[in-house]
């Protein structure tokens, strides 16, 4: 048996148990991909991130579900440059190898992790307020005074969303949202979720509040979301929700109503940049099961 460093971080906060946790291993160069995966499972949250080296950029980095592999993590990405900092990263721009490509991430002197996402491509979608009121437990009436001149769209900044305003912020607590009806309609229009969103928000430095549900990738409601914030920036963008007056800067506000509060930072003026800090919460080692050396050349 061998033992392996392994933190949690919660990202999009500043304030521990709040915003979204990510698992972080540092130091993944000799783990293999099943070794990787059990420790995702032990950790048991959405997503954790395994550094690695890379000849191609600064570092390498592979995440996984408790079940499976993904290609890229927004959340886990802020809570392992968070990391990094606390462990004595200078400021700057670096380069992150990942299965999508080389990415740059931009770390402020104040901790805040700024990573760019793809230039967005959004479509309006064709379905009716009745099924999307009913698949998430919402007034009909509210969604249509909402989405007068903003539609219900699918937009996407490197996963798609459908996104869906909301008049108040009443309407988003009192959301019930029917996960296999969430399910079939995301299937329909092609998308990874369903975010819900108002502008009526808890914070007044806040420009909306939305809640992100996603039970076809196994997530029935993500605490605070990246991909989904750059996606509704950018959508917002499109169809001229600020009047053209952008603001230089977007917060986003979500997890209140899973009881993990947290914020999204968004910026569009140079491509779509979301930001965020990071607290790590536990940092400590796992055992893990030893490996078959050509598992781990594969890994």
């Amino acid at each position: 048996m061998e033992t392996t460093r392994v933190l949690q971080v919660d990202a999009f906060t500043d304030e521990p148990h709040t915003g979204n946790p990510a698992g972080v291993v540092p130091d993944a160069d000799e783990l293999s991909a099943d070794q990787m995966q059990g420790i995702a499972a032990e950790m048991a949250v959405s997503e954790t991130a395994f550094l690695r080296s890379s000849e191609t950029a600064d570092r390498r980095v592979r995440y996984f579900t408790p079940t499976q592999e993904v290609d890229l993590c927004g959340h886990a990405t802020i809570g392992t440059f968070a990391h990094l900092h606390d462990e004595g990263l200078e400021p700057g721009t670096t380069t992150l190898e990942t299965n999508v490509g080389v990415l740059e991430i931009d770390l402020a002197a104040d901790g805040t992790v700024w990573m760019r996402q793809d230039d967005p491509t959004i479509r309006e979608v064709d379905v009716g307020y009745d099924r999307v009121a009913d698949a998430l437990g919402v007034d009909r009436a509210a969604l249509e005074g909402a989405s007068a001149d903003i539609p219900l769209a699918v937009a996407s900044t490197g996963l798609p969303f459908l996104i869906v305003p909301i008049t108040y912020l009443s309407d988003v607590g009192d959301a019930d949202p029917d996960m296999a009806a969430i399910e079939a309609l995301t299937d329909d229009v092609d998308a990874t979720g369903v975010y819900l969103f108002t502008f009526d928000a808890l914070e007044p430095e806040s420009t909306l509040h939305g809640r992100m549900f996603a039970p076809g990738a196994g997530v029935p409601e993500d605490p605070v979301t990246g991909t989904a914030s750059g996606a509704v920036a950018a959508y917002l963008d499109r169809f001229g929700a600020f009047d053209g007056d952008l603001p230089d800067e977007l917060r986003l506000e979500q997890g209140h109503y899973v009881d993990r509060p947290g914020a999204v930072r968004v910026r569009l003026a140079d491509g779509v940049q979301v930001g965020g800090r990071g607290v790590t919460v536990l940092d400590g080692s796992i055992t893990v099961p030893a490996a078959d050396e050509d598992d781990i050349l594969e890994a």
